[in-house]
């Protein structure tokens, strides 16, 4: 069965001299409402290929000018450049010719046709089932189904432990999330096949689930190490001592060194964030020296005193 020739131009409604931008626009504009994710019309799947189909063609600058100069034989070779409606190129650029197409989301404002279920869905492609759509949809070709994105929000507590969480999406979903003990913020959780169900037998999408963390009133996180603000007396720090510090387990001890100030970092091994694959992260614990408010008579006199006979000054030289 012989099929009608395709001029990309008409398909995506852009003139014949249109720039990069103006097709990427159209077709952008196109694929919001053709998608089969969106339109259900009985055509949608085919108009969706044909746009697609042309966009992959007309972005490429190979392609393009191979097409402009061959016309609707560009794929085989054949110069058809002087047929009307075909301006005479450059010359012929080498190209490999149409194999597959690729959707292309791009940036920005695109991601809004996909909200719904969560949010933004991840970009997916689609390309022709080999053999002519055995086990494919219309026009043999199927699609996979569009990944989808969730945060899962954890208290630093809940990422440090894992285990299994039951979570509820906004469209009425549950599911039971395996979370990793250690999981860090920004790391990604992957339930394969909860995403878009594919078209013409494609496989589904991926539901991902990014991990984001908490504020914690106490630890500030990096990577899988934590740090925690450790007070300290004048004295402690002058002198030197032992003094408790939280941690995310509960409590540990840690040794100030005499003369330390403030600032300095105190490191706990293995008091950070699990790791399944390696050593876990450390605990930093942050001096700040802390002074008395009000001062007592003898406190006074006895600070008098020392500021009377040392001669260490901070805004001096070492």
């Amino acid at each position: 069965m012989a099929v009608a020739f395709q001029d990309y131009y008409d398909t995506l409604g852009v003139a014949r001299d249109a720039s990069a931008e103006d097709i990427r626009r159209a077709y952008r504009k196109l694929a919001r409402k053709y998608h089969p994710d969106v339109n259900k019309e009985a055509d949608a799947e085919d108009r969706f290929k044909q746009i697609s189909e042309a966009y992959e063609v007309l972005r490429d600058d190979d392609k393009r000018a191979r097409y402009d100069r061959l016309g609707a034989n560009w794929k085989a070779g054949q110069d058809v450049s002087g047929a009307p409606g075909f301006e005479q190129g450059a010359g012929a650029r080498t190209g490999d010719g149409f194999r597959d197409v690729r959707v292309d989301f791009g940036e920005g404002d695109f991601s809004d046709l996909f909200e719904g279920l969560f949010g933004r869905r991840g970009r997916q492609g689609w390309r022709p089932s080999a053999g002519g759509g055995t086990g494919a949809g219309a026009n043999g070709f199927s699609m996979p189904g569009a990944d989808h994105e969730a945060a899962l929000e954890l208290t630093l507590e809940e990422a440090a432990s894992g285990g299994k969480r039951r979570i509820s999406l906004d469209n009425g979903r549950d599911f039971d999330v395996t979370i990793p003990r250690g999981v860090r913020d920004g790391q990604r959780i992957r339930l394969a096949g909860q995403g878009s169900v594919g078209v013409g037998g494609g496989p589904s999408g991926d539901l991902l689930l990014r991990v984001r963390l908490k504020p914690h009133p106490r630890f500030r996180v990096d990577g899988r190490d934590l740090y925690v603000d450790l007070p300290v007396t004048p004295w402690e720090a002058a002198l030197g001592a032992e003094v408790p510090v939280t941690t995310l387990s509960g409590s540990a001890r840690v040794r100030v060194p005499a003369g330390s100030s403030s600032g300095r970092r105190l490191r706990l091994r293995g008091e950070g964030l699990p790791n399944a694959n390696g050593p876990a992260g450390s605990l930093y614990a942050v001096l700040a020296i802390h002074v008395p408010k009000r001062l007592s008579k003898d406190e006074r006199e006895l600070f008098q005193q020392l500021a009377d006979v040392s001669k260490f000054d901070p805004r001096g030289a070492n």
